[in-house]
């Protein structure tokens, strides 16, 4: 089978967060994002792509700054709420229901439950026709406790970070589990005997 191109985020999972914002005027905003990436693995840096016209790209525009909050399945019917196109001047908290958490080094306040909470300062725009590129740096991060051993690892099992599937006329929410592999980061690397036989195999 063969798929349009513009088709492509229905063969893989998505991530689903919840970004939070507060524009001049004090509205506070919430909206669901999948279009997200944390920008390598040693790095602060992480991206959102945004189309040009969103309350939240113009409110992280007029405040440079933002809240990626990593919501669990119980939260599914707040994230449909908060992904409806509401006029600016609408609080979405109210309207979905969120509970607001203060954040602890910017304004917009981060939403309360949440597996996780990233809060942003923005660094870059990348600017497109129809689309934007957000570039911000990771200010402060916390999790919750209830997810997390001590050394920061998620349960993701018990917390259920939502994923999403898109399909031609709607999305199914899912979640990670575990697949039985484990893999350590230093698998990735060849020791000098196996690089020498990888030379060898090419020769």
């Amino acid at each position: 089978m063969i798929l349009e191109p513009r088709k492509r985020e229905q063969i893989m999972p998505l991530p689903v967060v919840l970004i939070s914002t507060i524009g001049k005027d004090g509205v506070r905003n919430a909206a669901p994002w999948s279009c997200v990436m944390p920008v390598l693995r040693p790095l602060d840096d992480i991206a959102i792509a945004s189309w040009i016209k969103r309350d939240t790209l113009n409110n992280i525009r007029e405040t440079g700054e933002f809240v990626v909050n990593v919501p669990t399945v119980d939260m599914i019917e707040a994230i449909v709420i908060s992904s409806r196109d509401y006029p600016p001047d609408v609080d979405e908290f109210e309207k979905a229901g969120l509970k607001p958490r203060i954040s602890q080094k910017v304004k917009a306040p981060g939403i309360d439950g949440c597996i996780a909470w990233a809060e942003c300062s923005l660094v870059e725009e990348i600017s497109r026709k129809n689309y934007s590129i957000v570039i911000g740096k990771v200010i402060h991060l916390e999790v919750n406790d209830s997810f997390f051993n001590k050394d920061g690892e998620m349960d993701y099992e018990k917390a259920k970070p939502l994923s999403v599937m898109l399909r031609e006329k709607g999305m199914h929410f899912t979640y990670p589990v575990f697949t039985g592999k484990e893999m350590k980061y230093t698998e990735m690397f060849l020791s000098n005997k196996d690089q020498a036989s990888v030379i060898e195999e090419e020769k």
